[in-house]
């Protein structure tokens, strides 16, 4: 653009020097160098122009050539990471490249687009989802990028800078063996060719610092004296040896740390991990036979005599029961296109009764009312006549989408910081809007109970004793979803209006 108004400014300003080519003759033949030169800078200018168009030409093809394959199969959490990855920086390709020649138009609807895009923290939190599921279900990078778990189908393979990313939100969430897993993958396809913009001694020095946050100081030392053999003039790694060197020497005793750095380390509560991971379930022989599936009319309840529900025990102590076709397809239909719009990060509220952000639950969720969504009161009123409950204090009906290695850690619906002047949340209802494919269950650690979502259907427990305390064993968690998109709806019912219905307890055991 400035040479093009350069040229532009010379050539007026050859042309508005005040000359009379008309009236001599030897200007006359000036004035054909004039053309000469004219016709010979916007031939340049045309051949710049077509070398550009060529440029871009081959920048979009490059580009739509890392496009996601199946951009269908979002629910594959490979996928999605390599989406929202590829959008952003790509955005940032073409910002590059068409900057050198602007078109207003152009820059305008680019400038529309850039409010839809994703920033950056998206793109590390999809990295930090890859991340739990790995640590969850305790997967390689190969298995998550292969076929990982039972019933999910082969993943595009991320490339050495994809994996280098997501080593370094490892790295920033102080999970270093998980990041030490994701640098070896981006350094054995780097090894074998792989055309990156991330070099081997990016990934030597991470793994350097990675191994050092483990007490790993031989290994920390190693890598980073490799780097500088191969540069001395890299100066972070100079810094990072003397660092490591210093370190080493100041300890007053060194002895070779036990920690496997290519080990994925084990969460501290076990028991909801392995519940997530099929594993631990308490249910034996002689706990399934006591439970029954029947068709019930909520102790004679009118509007089940013609319809009963159909419902099964799924576990005894406390008891939780799930509704089999408690909505059908439509009304799932509709309850997930009214929710759509409105969906918003879901948070959690503490004790001083403040909501906040955080990611021991990923999910967004929106708010249907009884008052103004139909559907949402008919689901009220179902509610009530399955549960026997009143629904006059019942908070609003609460939708959720999880996201990848979208999860809810263990928790209770009920206690200090939920409880308000319509009392505590004696009972959830939880409704599951979709099929999971992997992943997803709703696990109670403290019993080893895990449902798993059935499409359709509702589950429901007490989160209080009759007594009126919190019950401990109605902590629960949604695992990690691994490949599916879950959808679930949530209906608290709170404590005033049951007085008659759950009736209080003077035993401070019940």
């Amino acid at each position: 653009m400035v040479l093009r108004q350069l040229l532009l400014f010379l050539l007026l300003g050859k042309l508005s020097t005040g000359h009379e080519y008309y009236s001599s003759t030897e200007e006359m033949e000036d004035l054909m160098i004039v053309d000469q030169t004219l016709m010979l800078n916007f031939a340049r200018y045309i051949r710049e122009e077509i070398k550009h168009i060529h440029e871009l030409n081959r920048v979009l093809k490059v580009l739509r050539g890392l496009s996601v394959d199946q951009p269908s199969d979002l629910s594959n959490p490979i996928t999605a990471y390599q989406l929202v990855n590829r959008i952003k920086w790509k955005f940032n390709d073409i910002v590059r490249y068409t900057q050198q020649r602007p078109s207003d138009d152009f820059l305008e609807a680019l400038s529309s687009t850039l409010e839809d895009l994703p920033e950056q923290k998206e793109v590390d939190g999809v990295a930090l989802g890859l991340i739990r599921l790995q640590e969850i279900y305790r997967l390689e990078p190969q298995s998550i990028m292969g076929h990982g778990l039972a019933g999910t189908k082969q993943a595009s393979r991320l490339d050495p800078d994809e994996c280098f990313h997501v080593a370094k939100v490892a790295y920033k969430n102080q999970k270093f063996q998980l990041a030490c897993l994701w640098l070896q993958e981006s350094y054995q396809l780097l090894k074998k060719g792989n055309a990156a913009w991330v070099s081997i001694s990016d990934v030597k020095l991470l793994f350097a610092s990675s191994a050092f946050s483990l007490g790993d100081f031989d290994t920390a030392i190693d890598l980073t004296e490799q780097v500088v053999d191969e540069d001395p003039a890299n100066e972070e790694a100079r810094l990072q040896l003397l660092k490591y060197r210093l370190h080493r020497v100041t300890q007053p005793i060194f002895t070779q740390p036990t920690i496997d750095l290519f080990t994925i380390p084990e969460p501290s509560n076990m028991s909801y991990v392995a519940l997530c991971r099929s594993q631990r379930s308490r249910m034996t022989p002689h706990r399934q036979r006591a439970l029954f599936c029947r068709y019930s009319t909520a102790g004679g309840n009118p509007r089940l005599m013609y319809a009963p529900v159909k419902e099964e025990d799924e576990w005894d102590h406390p008891r939780i029961v799930r509704y089999h076709d408690f909505l059908s397809e439509q009304e799932m239909d509709m309850i997930k296109m009214m929710a759509r719009p409105e969906l918003s990060r879901s948070e959690v509220v503490n004790l001083e009764e403040t909501a906040y952000v955080t990611e021991n639950r990923v999910s967004k969720s929106a708010v249907l009312y009884d008052v103004i969504d139909p559907s949402a009161s008919r689901i009220s009123h179902r509610i009530a006549d399955i549960t026997s409950l009143d629904m006059g204090t019942a908070e609003n009906l609460q939708v959720l989408n999880y996201g990848v290695g979208g999860h809810f850690g263990p928790h209770y619906d009920a206690g200090e910081g939920i409880r308000d002047e319509r009392g505590d949340r004696i009972a959830t209802v939880l409704i599951y809007l979709s099929d999971v494919e992997v992943g997803g269950a709703t696990v109670f650690p403290e019993v080893g109970a895990a449902l798993q979502p059935i499409k359709g259907s509702a589950v429901m427990w007490f989160n209080l004793l009759q007594n009126g305390e919190v019950d401990d064993l109605s902590l629960h968690s949604g695992c990690p979803v691994f490949k599916g998109n879950k959808w679930v709806a949530n209906k608290w019912v709170r404590e005033r209006g049951q007085e008659f219905r759950r009736r209080c307890s003077l035993n401070p055991w019940e």
